[in-house]
């Protein structure tokens, strides 16, 4: 039987802070930046979740809800939400706080897809994951549905290449 760890095993946070070279002409965070940080924390938390090296797969989703501005803080979250035999699936929230009144808001939400890789880049199984909370049994519940997206969008990648 194949074991089983609760998400909040993987579960990390990071703060940063929004630098003026971190934005564009609206002064607001550069999209490509938000990814690359979201990229690292989903990698941190499969990480922890595979007890090894992980690589992307693929970005299943990526929604920018609002922005972030120089001087802001932005809190990232990331958990292991589902997993395959190798692969897991991330979710990760992006808020952020004005640090002068505190306000938070949400920024971004995604998807990530990792995949577990052994020591020759081969990949490798994984612990599945147990829900502890309400949300996490959300996302649980809710991730069949994305893993058929995921699959249905391989096909049509495919689909094209051919």
């Amino acid at each position: 039987m194949k074991t089983t760890l609760p998400m909040s095993y993987s579960k990390s946070i990071q703060t940063r802070l929004v630098l003026p070279p971190d934005t564009n002409h609206h002064q607001s965070i550069f999209g490509g930046k938000v990814l690359a940080y979201i990229d690292e924390i989903a990698a941190i938390a499969a990480m922890k979740h595979s007890q090894g090296e992980v690589v992307t797969a693929s970005f299943d989703s990526v929604d920018f809800v609002s922005p972030a501005y120089a001087g802001d803080m932005i809190e990232l979250e990331a958990v292991v939400s589902g997993t395959g035999r190798t692969s897991m699936e991330v979710y990760v929230r992006v808020v952020s706080r004005n640090v002068k009144t505190g306000a938070k808001k949400l920024t971004t939400e995604s998807f990530v897809t990792m995949v577990a890789i052994d020591e020759n880049g081969n990949p490798k199984e994984v612990p599945g994951v147990e829900p502890e909370t309400d949300f996490e049994r959300h996302l649980f519940e809710t991730g069949p549905i994305r893993q058929e997206h995921r699959k249905q969008k391989r096909v049509l990648s495919k689909n094209r290449r051919a």
